[in-house]
């Protein structure tokens, strides 16, 4: 089966059709600012680069509510209902739904699936996905923990045994999707366990642009103080917080220099974002009650060595250690442990195109 995996990211459209053994057959890049995905040019390049001839179609969905949770064959009464859900992913969820669309009036006999970036924490248990909110707040809208970054999180579940050579069942990993936006994730046994996003993807680490999690007191005391609007704060905490808003560049490789340079803030940055992950992860672990694996993907997890060097030195406690000339030395999905190592260290090339068209082929082949 030939699936066309259509990714709506933060700024462009990737199209990826892959074969029946998962090679890539043709690829496109489309610039897709904000929420904007323009329609005829989906439809020109799915013609031009020989997109369209595709079998399925699976489409990376932010959301999935409570509803959601494992991929669903797109027809008028899924559509709706992704529709309503706009309001809990409203910065995301539009431009997912406006690729769907685009793609199915290109492809109108072309099955579509949505895959979930929430699915894969369906699994958590209700201590890891309830806040301590008043029960009627959570009863009235739904109010929990969803956690985002599933179908990276889902491939690492999957990709991380085969790697290091044990079986997925009662290994307890800890997934470390770190790029723009970043989230950990506590797989046990091949499922969700925990996570650091939260109810929106601002809760957890320190990111490119976001700034993480926060005290929500500190939220409340500068919105009491009539200085920052809502609007205004919602905006800080999405696009000019994280290690823009500590270093002035959102760039890690640009954090990296300046911090080796000597500059201050940049040095702040980067020591505050080491920090938290750290302490996340190792919070992870708790949440498995050990460490077999620590894996590394996203932009920053697969290119930083010094992330990587950094966040283990801390977590030495957990039996994790790194060898530099293969932390250093990374090509493709590889392992870089130390020999000395208790729990072993990967770093995962991110492909949630491989994930979705799994996910649509499991789907479809038993419908």
């Amino acid at each position: 089966m030939r699936v066309l995996v259509v990714n709506a990211g933060s700024s462009s459209l990737k199209l990826t059709l892959l074969g029946p053994a998962d090679e890539t057959l043709a690829d496109r890049e489309l610039a897709a600012p904000r929420a904007v995905v323009d329609a005829d040019e989906v439809r020109t390049a799915l013609d031009a680069a020989g997109l369209g001839n595709a079998d399925a179609v699976g489409h990376r969905i932010v959301h999935g509510g409570s509803r959601y949770r494992n991929a669903v064959v797109v027809d008028d009464r899924v559509r709706q209902a992704l529709g309503d859900l706009v309001d809990l992913a409203p910065l995301h969820q539009p431009k997912s739904l406006a690729a769907l669309d685009a793609v199915s009036r290109a492809l109108p006999g072309v099955p579509a699936v949505a895959c979930f970036d929430t699915a894969f924490h369906a699994t958590m248990p209700d201590a890891a996905a309830t806040y301590a909110l008043p029960a009627q707040w959570i009863a009235r809208w739904g109010v929990r923990r969803y956690g985002f970054h599933g179908l990276s999180h889902a491939w690492i579940a999957r990709r991380a045994p085969a790697l290091v050579g044990m079986p997925g069942e009662g290994l307890r990993i800890v997934s470390c999707h770190l790029g723009a936006g970043a989230s950990l994730c506590a797989i046990g046994g091949g499922h969700s366990v925990d996570t650091t996003m939260g109810f929106t993807p601002l809760e957890g680490l320190v990111m490119a642009t976001r700034s993480g999690s926060l005290d929500p007191g500190l939220v409340l005391w500068l919105l009491e103080r009539g200085d920052v609007s809502l609007a205004d704060m919602g905006h800080a905490l999405e696009h000019e917080s994280g290690l823009l808003g500590l270093s002035g560049t959102a760039d890690m490789r640009e954090v990296e220099g300046r911090a080796g340079a000597g500059e201050p803030a940049a040095r702040l940055a980067l020591d505050v974002y080491v920090h938290r992950l750290r302490a996340h992860v190792a919070a992870m672990v708790a949440s498995l009650g050990g460490l077999d694996v620590l894996a590394f993907t996203g932009g920053v997890g697969e290119r930083s060595p010094e992330i990587r060097a950094r966040t283990s030195a801390g977590l030495a406690f957990l039996g994790v250690a790194v060898d530099a000339t293969r932390n250093h030395g990374v090509d493709g999905d590889c392992e870089i442990s130390s020999t000395r190592a208790a729990a072993r260290t990967v770093v995962i090339r991110a492909r949630e195109d491989l994930e979705i068209a799994s996910q649509v082929r499991s789907l479809l082949d038993t419908a």
